[in-house]
C-alpha cells in the first residue's frame, strides 16, 4: 500500500476514535469521499493497524445503532426551520 495512503487510513482512523463522529464526517474533514473512508477504516485499516481497527469498529457500531436517531433529529430541525420561516 503507497505511504500518502496508509497516513490517510491511520489518521482518518484516529480521528474516528478520538472524535466519535460518523464516516460523514470524517470524509467532509479530510476532503475524500464517504465511499474512500468507509474502506479506509473498514478494510485497509485492518492491514495497516489491527489494534486502531478495532478501536474504530467499535465506534461505528455505535454510531451505526444511533443513525436512525439522527436521521429523525435532522427531519425535526429541516421542518422547524420551515415553519419558523412561514411565521415571518
Amino acid at each position: 500500500m503507497w505511504e500518502n495512503i496508509e497516513k490517510r487510513v491511520i489518521a482518518c482512523g484516529e480521528h474516528i476514535v478520538k472524535t466519535g463522529c460518523t464516516v460523514r464526517a470524517c470524509a467532509e474533514r479530510f476532503g475524500t469521499s464517504k465511499s474512500t473512508v468507509h474502506k479506509d477504516v473498514t478494510e485497509r485499516l485492518r492491514e495497516v493497524d489491527p489494534e486502531l481497527w478495532e478501536q474504530v469498529k467499535k465506534v461505528l457500531s455505535v454510531n451505526l445503532r444511533e443513525r436512525h436517531l439522527r436521521g429523525g433529529d435532522a427531519t425535526k430541525r429541516k421542518y422547524a426551520g420551515r415553519r419558523l420561516e412561514k411565521n415571518n
